[in-house]
């Protein structure tokens, strides 16, 4: 009596699982020869690494004060030193509902940075754009 079909099927989807890690174990080898940064797991880590100060990152705060995005924007706006969000981003942020702040202290307690997005991995990345 030959393999069954589900025998057959956990053979194809072990092979398959072996093949996923293969991947991403030569991705993950090219990654660290190449010195990149790429996922937001890394990204958090070299800007943690690049700040001699604190690192904070909030989601979705308006949500606490029963607030949308729009009107979370719309008091930002007020702020003695308003955020600059690009409008396609404010726009984003809008129709999604979510507002992600990253704020960074690279060298001093008194001197920050903050970047105001709608995916964090964009944030990540214009933060680190910050301390080149």
């Amino acid at each position: 009596m030959g393999p069954t079909p589900i025998i057959e099927f956990f053979k194809a989807l072990e092979a398959s699982k072996f093949e996923y890690w293969l991947c991403r174990e030569r991705a993950r080898d090219d990654f660290l020869q190449s010195g990149e940064v790429t996922t937001v797991s890394d990204k958090m880590k070299e800007l943690l690494s690049r700040c001699k100060c604190g690192v904070h990152i909030t989601v979705n705060e308006h949500r606490n004060y029963y607030q949308s995005a729009e009107q979370a924007l719309e008091e930002y706006a007020n702020y003695e030193c308003p955020p600059e969000i690009e409008d396609g981003v404010r726009k984003v942020m809008i129709e999604t509902n979510t507002v992600i702040n990253v704020q960074f202290y690279p060298d001093t307690p008194i001197g920050s940075y903050d970047i105001y997005h709608h995916d964090l991995d964009a944030a990540l990345t214009e933060a680190l754009a910050c301390l080149d």
